[in-house]
């Protein structure tokens, strides 16, 4: 599709804008205290960041299993004895298998096999209680309320809506299980970018993000992806940040099957997750593979007289390393009058590059990943999912990306490979 490609480096060691309306840069600042942080580990953090991390893990493992506690067994259903005291202490130590499940996982056994065992059974135990506790909601709306006014007296009101919160949780969490761990399937759209010239009419753009290899990961999940992918025949193939969770030599056998991702073009840039662990490991394994980070710096593409600019802007995250974080002036220095694709990991980026790039690619929300969490994005996100408008120039896509974080649960947003076919119009 395209003739020639060059490079345009960032210039890496201007000043960083200290503004930070997303708060990236401010969790990062509290969490990463070196250049070259170490792989991503409780252990060796402050009393402050620990203190922190433990208040909020037990702040959201009260609010779970507090309310599946409550839903499943109040004192207005009446069970026996026998059957509520057993029920709500077998919550009590769920919560407190994931609290400490969590803590391990990022702390003591960080990057070791029994480090991964523990955030299996950790993330397993959050997305239930997660499901327990937005269901619960739900049923308590269109189930409890419509029992009351029908007028269905306690404690068969009660019980009937426990009983159905608990089967429809069993549902939902074989349901979620089965999206997550499937390969992601390829969901198609068509953008029209006006100005693009002719000789880039119909290029493909494959777009992974969001791949999150993790203790769930296996290295044939991984080459199976790559079989999709290739099946694509994309002009270029790009990695929209949130690699991996965990350092390169944990999660080494998983990505380096994208080596085996065929495409001309091939561009990457890094997500929060790889801020939260090493960046620049993960950009120089990248790079080894065959695929070129993006660090503030974009790529020209030509065909004939034709250009294409893609550029790859840093996550917000990255502003707690020197020479890191997003940087518009330096990803286009130097471009010409073209249209500009931006690889942006988060999509609330698109707030600052509105109206000066005409499609940017983002990953990040995961499409809500267990509904109704979607809800809970959208406050932060101006788009979870799909093709948007922002301004007269700008279109933004978000991918649900194609792997999952924490829980192993994918329900009503399912992963995606994308495949962008841009149009002339």
């Amino acid at each position: 599709m395209h003739d020639h490609e060059s490079v345009s480096s960032s210039h890496l060691n201007d000043p960083i804008d200290p503004s930070d309306p997303t708060g990236d840069a401010a969790f990062a600042d509290v969490v990463l205290a070196d250049e070259h942080p170490p792989a991503h580990s409780l252990s060796t953090a402050s009393v402050k960041v620990k203190l922190i991390v433990l208040g909020v893990f037990a702040l959201i493992t009260s609010l779970l299993y507090g309310a599946a506690a409550w839903a499943l067994f109040p004192s207005e259903a009446a069970w026996p004895t026998a059957v509520a005291s057993v029920g709500r202490w077998t919550l009590v130590a769920a919560g407190l298998v994931m609290l400490v499940s969590l803590l391990l996982a990022n702390g003591r056994w960080a990057g070791s096999p029994r480090g991964d065992t523990a955030a299996r059974v950790g993330h397993v135990l959050l997305g239930l209680g997660w499901l327990f506790f937005s269901w619960t909601l739900v049923t308590d709306l269109v189930l409890r309320l419509p029992l009351l006014l029908a007028g269905v007296e306690n404690p068969t009101r009660s019980r009937v809506v426990a009983l159905s919160l608990a089967a429809l949780v069993a549902v939902l969490a074989v349901y979620g299980l089965v999206s997550a761990l499937r390969v992601p399937r390829v969901r198609r759209t068509q953008v029209t970018v006006p100005g693009l010239g002719a000789g880039f009419d119909g290029l493909k753009i494959a777009v992974l993000t969001d791949t999150h290899f993790d203790a769930f990961t296996s290295a044939r999940w991984s080459r199976r992806l790559v079989g999709v992918v290739n099946g694509l025949g994309a002009d270029v193939v790009v990695h929209a940040g949130d690699l991996a969770d965990g350092s390169v030599p944990q999660r080494r056998e998983c990505v380096e099957a994208l080596a085996e991702v065929s495409a001309r073009t091939r561009l990457y840039i890094a997500g929060n997750h790889e801020y939260y662990s090493d960046a620049p490991a993960w950009i120089s394994f990248m790079a080894g593979l065959g695929w070129r980070p993006l660090v503030n710096q974009h790529v020209l593409l030509e065909s004939g007289a034709d250009q294409l600019v893609i550029a790859g802007l840093d996550d917000p995250t990255g502003t707690s390393i020197p020479g890191h974080g997003p940087s518009l002036d330096d990803a286009l220095a130097g471009a010409p009058d073209a249209p500009v694709v931006l690889l942006a990991h988060q999509p609330s980026q698109v707030r600052t590059v509105a109206g000066k790039v005409d499609l940017q690619i983002s990953g990040h929300t995961h499409g809500g990943q267990i509904w109704p969490f979607h809800l809970l994005v959208r406050l932060r996100e101006p788009s979870v999912q799909g093709l948007s408008r922002h301004g007269e120039r700008t279109q933004l896509f978000t991918s649900r990306g194609s792997g999952f974080w924490g829980p192993p649960f994918r329900v009503f947003a399912p992963s995606e490979v994308s495949l962008l076919t841009l149009s002339a119009g």
